[in-house]
């Protein structure tokens, strides 16, 4: 009977990572370049300035109130439908599943975890940053505000920076991230700045966010795909680390799958009654111990065993010939009659039916 045991669906998916150890030589990690780190710089300078602007009540919080009262929901009342659809674009619950389910595929064809666990830093990184700065300056959104020309802030609301504008940004730029050629990664440069101008510009026109928060979730998002590459070294440890930990347990698995058969042993024992009994006791299927035996204990065990043998042995059989030859078995005698016929002659029959007939025999019947 076979005894292999069927392996679950995980253990298929890292079987299949397991075909190729190295990831392909055309997929190269993202490098820290003077470029990125130029615009990594000019980002920052602009949030900041965004931050600062909002804090002083300056002339962008003026423009957000003016888009606010100029209503543009009820400018273009048509595009509400569609625009409710459109924003779902920028929900990270929605957009998380969709692009893990395209990330977890691409991890199963290039036989690596980076994929997946990219995009799992990046939106941790998302929830810190973004989701720090929304509850330390509690802003609260068009809808709420409740004085005109202020900037709402430290008022219980968490509307500054726009969550779904930044999650946009990171959540469909982390393909253009992770993209394996450079024409791939221009297409999808281009697609993630278009959803999430589309997303963030939507939030604007159905009146859930101010100018303001939209310009602080662009350039939140776009610093943590620029910041992405100095957690490169991070996303590898993780991912040997995986690796790692799933050879742990496969070991496990396997040593534990076929558990080591019990033989059974009779050892002499005891009974109350001062008689020796015989006890069923488990052996592991390895032996019994070598280990040495003292010679004060190995001779009453010895002792003990005899006296177990003699008392179950049967008894001696009589010899079956009291007249002291030599025993010899079939195949040794000499046979009684010559090769042939056992029968007698004709002669000796003819007598002994002679010999018969004058036998009395007792009458049947009466």
């Amino acid at each position: 009977m076979r005894t292999d045991q069927i392996p679950t669906r995980l253990e298929r998916v890292f079987a299949r990572l397991d075909r190729e150890p190295e990831r392909p030589a055309h997929l190269q990690t993202p490098q820290m370049s003077r470029h990125r780190v130029v615009l990594l710089g000019s980002t920052l300078v602009f949030y900041l300035a965004i931050v600062v602007a909002v804090l002083t009540t300056s002339w962008l919080v003026r423009l957000d109130w003016q888009v606010m009262f100029f209503r543009p929901y009820e400018q273009w009342p048509q595009l509400h439908a569609f625009l409710d659809y459109l924003v779902v674009l920028g929900q990270r619950g929605p957009t998380a599943v969709m692009v893990a389910a395209w990330l977890g595929w691409r991890s199963w064809r290039q036989h690596t975890l980076r994929p997946l666990i990219t995009l799992g830093v990046a939106l941790l990184l998302l929830n810190v940053t973004v989701g720090s700065v929304k509850l330390g300056l509690g802003r609260l959104g068009p809808h709420y505000a409740t004085e005109i020309g202020s900037a709402e802030l430290f008022a219980g609301g968490d509307i500054f920076p726009s969550g779904h504008t930044a999650n946009a940004v990171v959540t469909w730029g982390i393909l253009a991230y992770l993209a394996s050629t450079v024409v791939t990664r221009r297409v999808l440069s281009v697609v993630s700045a278009v959803v999430s101008l589309s997303v963030g510009a939507t939030t604007v026109y159905l009146g859930t966010h101010w100018i303001s928060d939209v310009l602080l979730g662009w350039s939140a998002g776009l610093l943590i795909l620029l910041a992405l590459p100095w957690f490169e070294p991070l996303i590898a440890r993780v991912e040997a680390y995986v690796f790692e930990l799933r050879e742990l347990l496969r070991r496990r698995a396997e040593t534990g799958r076929m558990p080591a058969p019990v033989v059974t042993a009779l050892t002499p024992l005891l009974s109350a009654g001062g008689k020796w009994q015989l006890q069923r006791v488990a052996e592991p299927a390895s032996g019994p111990s070598t280990e040495p035996v003292p010679a004060h204990a190995a001779q009453p065990a010895a002792a003990a065993a005899a006296a177990v043998v003699t008392a179950h042995s049967p008894a001696p059989r009589p010899a079956a010939h009291a007249s002291g030859r030599q025993h010899v078995i079939r195949s040794e005698r000499t046979p009684v009659t010559p090769v042939g016929s056992r029968r007698p002659a004709h002669g000796e029959r003819a007598a002994a039916a002679a010999r018969g007939a004058t036998t009395a025999r007792p009458v049947a019947g009466g």
